[in-house]
């Protein structure tokens, strides 16, 4: 993998991750909803969450950085200045990873690392890579054979894009790019072709494939 570069204000990013040597991250009901819980506290306030999905043994998550003003908006109320100006996505991401890492470790009287690291990003710039990972991690149980569809597995993102219940996804923004929820679901009822999405994933950190901005 090329230099691993911080998360930057205003981007958007596939971030991604999986146990050491493949062991599974989430082991019980409550490891998936505790991820969850501290993920939307800890992320919640610097990122929006487009979608996401949780596996056995690995996660996918796209989310577009807060820009610096839109973080000191939320925030502004509850953070000194000081801290604010000093606050990292990265670092963010990081401790967030931790904290769970440790209640998990806890939970399964292990010690060690849980995760790979550092945890993957790739930047998400252009709007046929943004359309093309919704579906890719929706379906991502559907590729590992856990399901027959998206819909059929509770752990993602996917079912909160019909609910009319309050979500912290920022599910409009997502349904404007497919122009309709019917577009939407015709869209992950087809199988996809992985090898782009892959292709991004393991692209190297370099910037070498130039596509337009998002």
């Amino acid at each position: 993998m090329g230099k691993i570069e911080p998360l930057k204000y205003g981007k958007v990013y596939h971030i991604y991750n999986r146990g050491v040597n493949r062991m599974n991250i989430f082991r019980t009901e409550q490891n998936f909803e505790y991820f969850l819980k501290l993920y939307f506290e800890r992320i919640g306030p610097i990122a929006d969450t487009y979608c996401w999905v949780l596996m056995k043994n690995h996660f996918h998550i796209m989310v577009r950085i807060k820009t610096l003003k839109e973080i000191f908006e939320k925030l502004a109320t509850t953070m000194e200045v000081d801290k604010l100006q000093k606050l990292n996505p990265s670092r963010q991401f990081a401790n967030f990873f931790i904290a769970y890492s440790r209640a998990f470790n806890i939970q399964e009287k292990r010690r060690g690392g849980l995760m790979e690291k550092p945890f993957c990003r790739k930047h998400v710039d252009s709007l046929q890579y943004f359309k093309d990972l919704v579906i890719y991690i929706h379906r991502n149980p559907v590729h590992h054979g856990i399901a027959e569809s998206p819909k059929d597995y509770i752990w993602s993102s996917y079912h909160s894009y019909f609910s009319i219940n309050p979500s912290p996804i920022s599910k409009h923004e997502v349904l404007s790019w497919f122009d309709s929820t019917i577009t939407f679901k015709q869209c992950h009822r087809k199988p996809m072709d992985v090898t782009n999405i892959v292709q991004y994933m393991i692209e190297d950190d370099e910037g070498n494939t130039k596509l337009p901005t998002l």
